[in-house]
C-alpha cells in the first residue's frame, strides 16, 4: 500500500512541466503557437457565453425573482475568485491541461487524475447537453424561414420526446471536423461566431429595454436571500467553460501575459452582458411571465422580444443567434477536452493515442475524432437533464483544486516566476474554496450521488491504467535501477 500512497502524492517537478511546454524538452510532438490576445480573449468569451443565458432566466427568475440580478452578480464573483487563482497559475504554469496540469505540479497524481475526470465532466457533460438544444432552435429558425421542421423522433433527445437527437450528432461531428483540421481555422470561424452572438444579445437588451418599467423591481427579493443564492447555483451554469482558456497554454503566444489577461477581460465582458440581459429581461414582462414561459418550452428571450416589438422578426434573429452560439460552443469545449486528455497522455495516464499531433496541421487529429465521437453518442442517444447540475459540480470542485494548488505551489516553489499573484493571499484562495463549497452544496442531493459515482469510477480507472503506466513512475523506476544493481 505504501508504494501506492507515494505515487498518488508524487508531483511532477514544476521545471519539466514548463519545459515541456515551451519546446526545451524534446520528449514527443508539441502543438503550435497560433493565438495572440484578442482571439484568445474571444475563445474564451465564446466557452462562456452559451445557451445559458438563453434560457437561464425562465428558471432561475421564479426562484429568486428580480433578485436574479445580485445572483448573477453572486455566481460572477465566485468565478472572478477562481479566475484570479487560474491567472495566478496560469502565469506561473504556461501549459496545454489547465486545472490538470496545476494540480499535477502542486497536489500530487492521484489528485490530478481526480481533477481530471472533474474536468472530463465539465467538458464533455456540458458540451453534450447544449449540443442537444442545437436541433431545437434549429427547428424554430427553419420553421420561421421555410414553414419546415424535423420531427420530433429525430430531433428531440431520448426522454423528451424523442429516439435519436440527430442534430446534435450532427453539431458534435462538424465542431470535431473542423477542429481535427486545424487551430487556425477552428479560431478563425470561432472569432466571427462569437461576434455574431455578441451582437445578437446586445440587441436583445436593447429592444427590451424600450420597454423596461422600474416598478418591476419593487418586490426586489419576495423569496428572501435563500432564493437568490439557490438561483446563484443554478446561473453558475452560464459561467462554466471560462476555464477553457488555460487549456489552451501550448498554442499561445506569450502565454504568462496573454492568458491571465484572457482570463479576466473573458469574465469581465461576460459578467456584464448577463447583468444587462436580466435587467432588460426582468424590466420588460412582470416576473410571473417567466414561470409560464419556462413551463410551456418557450425560448423565453424570443417570447419578450415577440411580446415588446409584436412580430417574430427580431425573435427570428434571436433563435439564429442561438444556432450560431451552441456551434461555437461545442466547438470551444470540445477544443478545451481534447486539450486535457492530451496533458494526460503525455503523463502516461490515458492511452498514447490521445498525444499524436497530426504533422501538417499541428493538431491532435485522432484524439478530437475520439472525443467528437463518445460526445455525439452522448448528445444523440442519452437523456441528459438531470445530468446538466453535474457539470456545474465538476466545475465548482475544479476550481476548488485550483484554490489549493496556488497555496500550496507558493510554498513548495516560492521562487517560481509569477507575473500576477493573487491580491489578499491567502484570504483569496480560502475565500474562493469556501465559496465554491457552499455553492455545490446548494446543488441536488441526487447531483452528490452521481458525482461521487463518477470520482469512484475514476479512482478505479487510475488504479488499473493510469496508475501502472504513468510516465513519473517509468522516470522513477528507471532511475531506481543502478541502485538495485547487484
Amino acid at each position: 500500500m505504501g508504494p501506492v500512497i507515494t505515487q498518488l502524492c508524487r508531483r511532477k517537478p514544476l521545471d519539466s512541466i514548463v519545459a515541456a511546454a515551451e519546446g526545451t524538452a524534446h520528449d514527443g510532438p508539441r502543438l503550435e503557437r497560433t493565438m495572440g490576445l484578442g482571439r484568445l480573449t474571444l475563445l474564451g468569451i465564446s466557452s462562456v457565453l452559451g445557451t445559458g443565458i438563453f434560457f437561464v432566466l425562465g428558471t432561475s427568475v421564479p426562484t429568486a425573482g428580480p433578485g436574479v440580478v445580485l445572483s448573477f452578480v453572486i455566481a460572477g464573483t465566485v468565478a472572478a475568485l477562481a479566475a484570479l487563482c487560474y491567472v495566478e497559475l496560469a502565469g506561473a504554469i504556461p501549459v496545454a491541461g489547465s486545472t490538470y496540469s496545476y494540480a499535477y505540479a502542486s497536489l500530487g497524481e492521484g489528485i490530478a487524475y481526480l481533477v481530471a475526470w472533474c474536468l472530463v465532466l465539465e467538458y464533455g457533460v456540458a458540451v453534450s447537453t447544449v449540443a442537444v438544444s442545437w436541433g431545437q432552435y434549429l427547428n424554430e429558425v427553419s420553421d420561421a424561414l421555410f414553414g419546415v421542421t424535423l420531427p420530433d423522433a429525430i430531433s428531440q433527445p431520448p426522454g423528451a420526446g424523442g429516439l435519436v437527437n440527430i442534430p446534435a450528432i450532427v453539431v458534435v461531428l462538424a465542431c470535431t471536423a473542423l477542429l481535427a483540421r486545424g487551430t487556425r481555422e477552428s479560431i478563425l470561424v470561432n472569432s466571427i461566431l462569437v461576434c455574431v452572438k455578441l451582437g445578437v444579445l446586445v440587441m436583445f437588451a436593447a429592444v427590451a429595454l424600450t420597454a423596461f418599467q422600474a416598478d418591476r423591481f419593487t418586490d426586489f427579493a419576495p423569496h428572501g436571500m435563500g432564493g437568490i443564492t439557490a438561483a446563484a447555483s443554478a446561473v453558475f451554469f452560464s459561467y462554466v467553460g471560462f476555464d477553457t482558456v488555460s487549456t489552451a497554454g501550448e498554442e499561445v503566444r506569450n502565454p504568462r501575459r496573454n492568458i491571465p489577461l484572457a482570463l479576466l477581460l473573458t469574465l469581465l465582458v461576460v459578467t456584464t452582458l448577463y447583468i444587462l440581459v436580466a435587467v432588460a429581461g426582468i424590466g420588460a414582462q412582470p416576473e410571473g411571465a417567466f414561470a409560464r414561459q419556462e413551463a410551456a418550452g418557450e425560448a423565453v428571450l424570443a417570447s419578450i422580444l415577440t411580446s415588446v416589438t409584436g412580430s417574430g422578426t427580431a425573435a427570428l434573429v434571436l433563435s439564429a443567434g442561438a444556432v450560431v452560439s451552441i456551434f461555437s460552443v461545442v466547438l470551444v469545449t470540445l477544443y478545451g477536452q481534447t486539450r486535457i486528455l492530451f496533458s494526460m497522455a503525455r503523463d502516461g495516464l490515458v492511452p498514447q493515442v490521445f498525444r499524436r499531433v497530426d504533422r501538417k496541421r499541428h493538431t491532435p487529429a485522432a484524439n478530437s475524432w475520439i472525443v467528437g465521437a463518445a460526445v455525439a453518442a452522448l448528445a444523440g442517444f442519452v437523456p441528459l437533464q438531470e445530468l446538466a447540475d453535474l457539470t456545474s459540480m465538476g466545475t465548482l470542485i475544479a476550481f476548488v483544486a485550483v484554490a489549493a494548488a496556488v497555496m500550496v505551489l507558493r510554498r513548495i516553489a516560492p521562487d517560481a516566476p509569477r507575473p500576477f499573484r493573487v491580491p489578499l493571499y491567502p484570504v483569496t484562495p480560502i475565500l474562493t474554496a469556501a465559496a465554491c463549497v457552499y455553492l455545490a452544496y446548494q446543488l441536488p442531493g441526487l447531483t452528490w450521488t452521481l458525482f461521487l459515482g463518477w470520482l469512484v469510477l475514476a479512482a478505479v480507472l487510475y488504479l488499473a491504467f493510469g496508475r501502472r503506466r504513468s510516465a513519473l513512475r517509468v522516470a522513477a523506476e528507471r532511475e531506481e535501477e543502478p541502485t538495485a544493481a547487484p
